[in-house]
């Protein structure tokens, strides 16, 4: 199904190779600062060690009201918030923190009124483990990745996914940082679901390049920047119609999953979108950079 046809888009000029490198340097340098800034991630007790306390009140709580009452127990550093339902509120602890107090204050408070719906305690060892495991996960998913693509393809289709890779995995963490929305095993799930989903439709264009450069065996830098070019435009229908199609059903999730799948779900949205960008803009570009550097593979 092709509804865009015969496109003559010109996507790798030096000016919008530029262009496009700009931008994405200033969404990742927004990131990082975000991150330096803010202190890093807001992570999940998956992470960083704590408890999660959550209740069900039969009337619309006051939270400053809570904050009051805990912070006068010694519970200053809690975090308070709504959790889906206005009635609803999600309580964290830090790790060592009185779980037990927390509880009976709110019985004594409250009482019947409060209903514990669900008690989460995850210990630092354990974070610290989820927290090396994760980094090797994704560290060992790219090695991966430049090995596969360098012997199915070359070394510079390689450097060109990859690039893109680490260009949707900084972006999206940086929106992490940037929003202060929690980072949790679920989010890096979708870390990991955003780096299949963007390799997948990188190679879709790459399999294209290869196939017309074949073809046509362009003998100048400026032929093969043409040939490139329009394997783009080939395969640009297909690109636009998965990325709606995804986009589609990840903002379903995001409207209306609830408050457990919100984050998930906002890394994909993020994710998809940058990296359907990423496919044309950044590594189909560092593609032709890499060609102009070393030269075709003899």
């Amino acid at each position: 199904m092709e509804f865009i046809k015969n496109t003559k888009i010109n996507f790798v000029s030096k000016s919008v190779r530029r262009k496009a490198f700009f931008f994405s340097g200033v969404l990742i340098a927004v990131g990082l600062i975000s991150f330096i800034i803010g202190g890093g991630f807001n992570l999940g007790i998956d992470f960083a060690g704590g408890s999660i306390i959550q209740y069900r009140f039969e009337e619309r709580p006051d939270i400053s009201e809570i904050r009051d009452v805990l912070k006068e127990a010694g519970l200053e550093k809690s975090i308070i918030q709504t959790f889906g339902d206005p009635n609803e509120i999600m309580i964290k602890l830090s790790e060592g923190s009185d779980v037990d107090l927390l509880k009976r204050i709110i019985s004594k408070e409250y009482g019947e009124q409060a209903d514990l719906r669900r008690e989460e305690t995850v210990g630092p060892s354990i974070g610290r483990d989820l927290k090396r495991q994760a980094f090797w996960a994704v560290l060992w998913s790219l090695i991966g990745i430049l090995i596969y693509i360098s012997w199915r393809f070359e070394f510079k289709y390689a450097l060109g996914a990859l690039a893109a890779l680490f260009h949707d995995v900084l972006i999206t963490l940086g929106a992490f940082a940037l929003f202060k929305f929690e980072f949790n095993t679920p989010v890096l799930a979708a870390i990991l679901t955003i780096i299949g989903y963007s390799l997948n439709d990188t190679i879709v264009v790459f399999d294209r390049i290869r196939e017309n450069i074949r073809i046509e065996r362009p003998r100048s830098d400026a032929h093969y920047e043409k040939v490139v070019n329009g394997s783009i435009n080939d395969s640009l229908s297909r690109t636009i119609i998965t990325s709606l199609t995804t986009l589609f059903v990840v903002s379903i999730l995001y409207i209306f999953g609830g408050e457990v799948l919100r984050n998930f779900s906002f890394a994909l949205l993020i994710g998809v979108l940058i990296g359907t960008y990423s496919s044309v803009f950044v590594a189909s570009p560092i593609l032709i950079e890499a060609h102009l550097r070393v030269g075709s593979k003899k």
